[in-house]
């Protein structure tokens, strides 16, 4: 797993859990899913996430469950796809949220989500990578420890940064979050599935940039 393209200080973090023996053991196993079998994201892609805001310049996380498993669309970033490709029904729902969070205030309609994470916001799953449509296949292999591992890492920063925990694989990692000085903010996962139930009228967007501002940090232009 590459990590060349990672700042120094995420580095640090994942050096020591990648080379143990259970790092180790994630690696083969998924190093041994790509021989037998399509995965996402591309190798190249797994830890973009992190490549694109250094531990040092997060602000906000968001946490949801594993990647996309659908050919072209995981990217590194959760929930975010390539533009023009079809909007999968997770981020079609944040979307909607989104606009009836912000109303005219929301940013373009991109799939892309990456200009989120150019802000600060680390959009990061519990799990990081998937065998192709089979949700979930990745589960239990040891990602779950370097996610936790990330979050502790933000955590034990003193900068006052937002959670916000989609779905009952995110919010399991609610208690390793102080609060003060952190804001954990937990709802239903976006799916379909579970959107009406507490996803919906969340206001997820308003209320982190709410908590940075009163914390004299930039909101997001979301």
């Amino acid at each position: 797993m590459d990590l060349s393209g990672l700042s120094d200080d995420w580095r640090a973090v994942l050096e020591p859990l990648l080379s143990d023996a259970a790092g180790q053991s994630l690696r083969r196993f998924v190093a041994e899913e790509r021989e037998r079998h399509q995965v996402f994201p591309a190798e190249a892609s797994v830890f973009r996430a992190l490549a694109e805001v250094p531990l040092s310049q997060v602000c906000c996380v968001i946490l949801g469950q594993d990647p996309y498993h659908d050919v072209g669309q995981a990217q590194g970033l959760a929930f975010s796809v390539p533009d023009r490709t079809a909007t999968p029904p997770s981020l079609r729902n944040i979307l909607r949220e989104r606009q009836d969070d912000l109303g005219a205030a929301a940013s373009s309609r991109s799939n892309d989500l990456g200009d989120w994470a150019r802000q600060g916001v680390l959009l990061l799953n519990t799990v990081l990578t998937v065998r192709a449509h089979e949700p979930l296949s990745h589960r239990r292999q040891g990602w779950e420890r370097i996610t936790d591992a990330l979050i502790d890492a933000v955590a034990a920063r003193s900068e006052p940064t937002a959670f916000v925990l989609w779905g009952k694989p995110a919010q399991a990692k609610g208690p390793r979050i102080p609060r003060p000085p952190h804001f954990v903010l937990e709802s239903a996962h976006p799916s379909p599935l579970s959107a009406r139930r507490g996803f919906f009228g969340s206001r997820p967007f308003s209320t982190v940039n709410r908590f940075l501002e009163e914390h004299g940090r930039p909101p997001i232009a979301w």
